[in-house]
């Protein structure tokens, strides 16, 4: 329309607006950034005056940025061409290779596995796709996710071939728009993708639903968690600093895997409660970024369901990990996962934060039922609760793992690696 856009950003996120606005192929867009305190902050400044200085120099720029005329760039913009990467040769130790690959901002911060041809080859075994197959293209960046750029970034984060249908899966799972992924990864809230495994290959290749799932010690667990983490930063592009803004950071970007323990559950399997068949194996995520522990103060199936409602905050998505037992004493007491939803729809009992500052209005949301998970998952006692994803309209994302057709030989070369602890 010859008229440009001119978007106004904090100077603290002058690099990330940048990245986001050449990756959508906008790399002449007039960025205005300003230097003014966060809106929460506002209440406790000293008067009007200080605001307002910060607000005439922004306004200036702002109208300097939107009358300037449009430059030959500007008017015919086009997206950052994407150059195929060529192929790279390293020769070194352990130690040499580690830091080539941590100065080009390829790691996590922790040692990776060299992704030599043979490791690639290896881990290209669990699956019978083509290493050229596109499986998905991945923002902000618009990385091509083929699958041995997928395998590459397996082999670095220690995962075995076992691992690669779950990788694949959950890489395809990101570039659904339902996950609202392109809001949620490069946000200053720091949201985690929090992974759910179900069905019978969760069990094949030893996710743990049992002590401690969310804990290090399964090689399953934490290196589906962590080749997801690498594959969001090396080929989707969201680089800490960069694009991704997040103020404090969160732990659980290392991995965050769990798988339901449907043999100990007493309700429908949570695949099956997308649609899936109880022979398929699924993975699923969502992105939370607040967890808490919670335990019934006085036994009995209401007082579990009660404690689960006092974890409510108001609307968003939640995800309740019930032990086993627990599951079976709401069970028994003629809870259906549905009936429990509604229960804590029901029985919530606070609004929003941020309802009593300042004169804002006050607001209190009842949790939707659909926007509930309840998981079967972990150790004897406690309910673990995820939360977050205010966005309403997010919702879960679950995909088939593409098991290869050799899948159960392929289990059988790594079933007894699990480990065995000393007897003390």
């Amino acid at each position: 329309m010859g008229k440009p856009a001119v978007p106004v950003t904090n100077q603290t996120y002058l690099v990330e607006e940048s990245s986001a606005v050449t990756a959508k192929g906008m790399p002449g867009i007039r960025i205005v950034w300003d230097s003014l305190h966060s809106e929460e902050l506002v209440d406790n400044m000293d008067g009007p005056e200080e605001v307002e200085a910060g607000i005439d120099p922004l306004l200036d720029n702002i109208i300097d940025a939107l009358t300037r005329p449009l430059t030959e760039e500007e008017r015919s913009p086009k997206p950052k061409e994407q150059e195929k990467p060529p192929r790279l040769f390293f020769r070194g130790t352990l130690q040499e290779v580690n830091h080539f690959f941590y100065r080009r901002g390829w790691g996590d911060g922790l040692p990776i596995i060299p992704p030599t041809e043979e490791a690639v080859k290896e881990m290209l075994t669990g699956t019978d796709m083509s290493p050229e197959h596109l499986v998905t293209t991945l923002g902000p960046l618009r990385g091509k996710a083929t699958v041995e750029k997928i395998a590459v970034n397996a082999v670095m984060a220690g995962a075995l071939p076992t691992h690669l249908p779950a990788i694949i899966a959950g890489t395809e799972a990101l570039s659904e728009k339902a996950t609202r992924w392109d809001n949620y990864q490069d946000s200053q809230g720091s949201w985690v993708p929090f992974w759910i495994l179900s069905g019978p290959a969760g069990r094949d290749i030893h996710v743990n639903s049992g002590i401690g799932p969310l804990s290090p010690g399964d090689i399953a667990n934490a290196a589906i968690g962590r080749a997801m983490s690498l594959i969001v930063k090396n080929i989707g592009g969201v680089r800490k600093g960069v694009e991704d803004a997040g103020s404090f950071g969160n732990p659980g970007k290392y991995t965050m895997v769990i798988a339901e323990n449907e043999e100990a559950s007493p309700w429908e399997s949570f695949h099956v409660e997308h649609g899936f068949s109880q022979e398929d194996s699924t993975i699923s995520v969502l992105f939370p970024n607040v967890f808490n522990w919670t335990f019934p103060w006085v036994p009995g199936a209401d007082a579990f369901a009660d404690s689960m409602a006092r974890a409510v905050r108001g609307p968003g998505m939640y995800i309740f990990v019930l032990p086993p037992g627990s599951a079976d004493i709401l069970a028994e007491a003629g809870y259906t996962k549905q009936k429990l939803k509604e229960y804590i729809r029901d029985h919530y009992p606070a609004p929003v934060p941020g309802g009593d500052a300042g004169n804002r209005p006050r607001m209190s949301f009842a949790p939707d039922p659909d926007h509930i998970t309840i998981l079967v998952s972990g150790g004897p006692a406690g309910i673990y609760v995820a939360s977050g994803a205010w966005i309403q309209w997010q919702e879960y994302v679950t995909k088939k793992l593409p098991l290869p057709k050799d899948w159960d030989k392929l289990v059988n070369k790594y079933k007894n690696l699990v480990p065995v602890y000393a007897k003390y």
